[in-house]
């Protein structure tokens, strides 16, 4: 997936790339829902530092970096974009938006809308 998402981000920022990062993901875990499904999986440190889960990170950073988040902000912003992503898709996938109007092209749009909207106006960390 990561490859995937470099080509995708490749000259974008903004919307735009998060848009791209999103439809990445959402298309990859169709193409390859048993991938996906391993990303589930909890890894010990030494597995987890050798995945592509620090670059798939970094890929998201880079999209953050575009809305010019201070830390820890970023870091919140990183596990609401990878959560909320996942949360869609899985849910996606098991068909638990197959039952009612809008379609799920529909609430993704929305999601992503909603996503940059609150990644534009995100205030300073509290703590």
């Amino acid at each position: 997936m990561a490859d995937l998402g470099a080509a995708a981000l490749a000259g974008r920022a903004g919307r735009d790339a998060l848009v791209a990062l999103g439809d990445v993901y959402r298309e990859y875990a169709r193409d390859h829902p048993g991938r996906y499904a391993a990303g589930e999986y909890r890894l010990d440190p030494a597995d987890a530092a050798a995945s592509a889960g620090p670059r798939h990170t970094r890929m998201i950073r880079a999209v953050l970096r575009g809305y010019g988040l201070p830390e820890p902000d970023e870091a919140h912003a990183v596990r609401l974009l990878g959560s909320t992503f996942r949360g869609f898709v899985n849910l996606e996938l098991a068909g638990g938006f197959s039952h009612s109007e809008p379609g799920s092209e529909q609430s993704w749009t929305w999601v992503l809308d909603a996503l940059d909207t609150v990644l534009e106006g995100t205030p300073p960390c509290l703590t």
